[in-house]
């Protein structure tokens, strides 16, 4: 289960909005407990999809507008940041313009299981959350969200 504060899941609904039409991307920093994940802070990250690191690590079909990527150097910076704060990264959250919040096959294929995958539909500016974790047999499955106060 994924927990967040209605101001997190704001946060994240106005970086989709931003981006949009091509997909945002960021990390939530937070604490892993048995089986659920506190987000502390919502860490927005440029979609850097196309850069060069992303054509070596994966086909380069698709555009920002159906796939996302996250450097390297921002996933350490991220890490480096919450470590400081005793936190770690519990999750991804990217959104999907103008299509549903479920998985894309593209999503599976990079997902890792330890994480929480947030992902935010924007269809007709009406904004939808779903969250979702990977399974040994790399198959997603819903995660419930609960939005604190």
């Amino acid at each position: 289960m994924l927990k967040l504060s209605g101001c997190h899941l704001q946060q994240i609904i106005s970086h989709a909005h931003q981006c949009y039409p091509e997909e945002c991307c960021g990390l939530l920093i937070g604490h892993l407990k048995k089986t659920e994940k506190l987000v502390r802070e919502v860490f927005h990250t440029p979609n850097s999809w196309g850069e060069d690191f992303a054509g070596r690590i994966f086909s380069q079909d698709g555009s920002k507008r159906d796939r996302f990527a996250i450097a390297p150097a921002q996933l350490l910076h991220a890490q480096k940041t919450a470590r400081t704060q005793n936190l770690s990264i519990v999750g991804v959250y990217h959104s999907h313009p103008n299509t549903t919040a479920i998985p894309s096959e593209f999503d599976r294929a990079i997902a890792w299981p330890e994480y929480s995958y947030l992902i935010i539909s924007l269809q007709q500016s009406k904004a939808t959350a779903l969250c979702w974790q990977i399974n040994e047999q790399q198959q997603f499955q819903p995660e419930e969200i609960i939005k604190l106060p």
